[in-house]
């Protein structure tokens, strides 16, 4: 199985720890953040792991490779997506890892600052079960219920039908009756009576390998939000809520004293 940590990003939410080091490389618990979620995603079968790198890119390198020589992991291979020329975006940096990440199966991408108690392997399982029965799936996508100005808008099917920015009335969806609301003051209390459910991207998703070849038509950088938007008509993106699991976003330092406690309840 393969995996996909995104670990490019500027981390400008934790500002200043990552003044002088990237965001994959905050420490929780005397790990960094890339280790804790290599350590995971190899407990949960997850051999082949791609980290895609920019901000600071060669510390991180330099810090996984220090971390291999120094524990043993029999069958973890890892290897890099350098993106130092250019931040690529989430789904640009999914496109420049293609050749790392395409063997023909579904692959499963991960925040590098995403901390949860989730069964990462059962989640993948059921994602490719699900891909297999319905062809059509081009993604199934981690969604939470905390909240967020920002929300993916589902279906009663949770099939993805339109996102909201609740704080700027910015709407978008390749269907008209929800697109049409975009800009207007009254977007939100409109969206709010139609039968859709606002969920939270919880930054974990599982994405079928036909994804490459919509992705070769994109620019080299570009949201995976906005490309799941775009091809949310002609493809299923589904959304998978999983009430029980605990999700910590890490991206931010008001964030931090939770996810340190969640990692000391995990070692217990």
């Amino acid at each position: 199985m393969k995996a996909l940590i995104l670990a490019a990003g500027l981390g400008t939410r934790l500002k200043p720890l990552t003044d002088k080091k990237p965001k994959a490389l905050v420490e929780i618990c005397g790990r960094s953040l890339v280790e804790w979620q290599i350590l995971r995603l190899y407990s949960y079968g997850f051999s082949d792991i791609v980290i895609n790198v920019h901000h600071f890119g060669d510390m991180v390198e330099a810090a996984v490779k220090e971390f291999l020589e120094r524990e043993e992991h029999p069958a973890l291979n890892i290897s890099f997506s350098e993106e130092f020329d250019l931040l690529r975006d989430t789904g640009g940096g999914i496109r420049h890892a293609s050749s790392l990440l395409d063997d023909g199966e579904p692959f499963l991408v991960h925040n590098v600052d995403i901390l949860s108690d989730m069964d990462v392997e059962e989640f993948y399982s059921s994602c490719c079960a699900r891909m297999k029965e319905d062809k059509d799936i081009l993604s199934c996508v981690l969604v939470t219920q905390r909240y967020s100005d920002r929300r993916l808008l589902f279906g009663k099917d949770m099939k993805l039908m339109g996102w909201e920015n609740i704080k700027t009335h910015q709407v978008k969806s390749p269907f008209e009756e929800i697109v049409c609301l975009n800009g207007r003051d009254d977007a939100h209390t409109r969206l709010e009576g139609m039968e859709l459910s606002p969920y939270a991207f919880g930054g974990v998703h599982v994405l079928s390998p036909r994804v490459f070849e919509i992705m070769a038509n994109w620019e080299e950088k570009f949201s995976i939000v906005d490309f799941y938007l775009s091809n949310a008509a002609s493809s299923t993106i589904t959304g998978e809520l999983l009430p029980d699991t605990t999700i910590i976003d890490v991206g931010r330092l008001e964030n931090l004293p939770s996810a340190e406690e969640f990692i000391k309840n995990q070692l217990d």
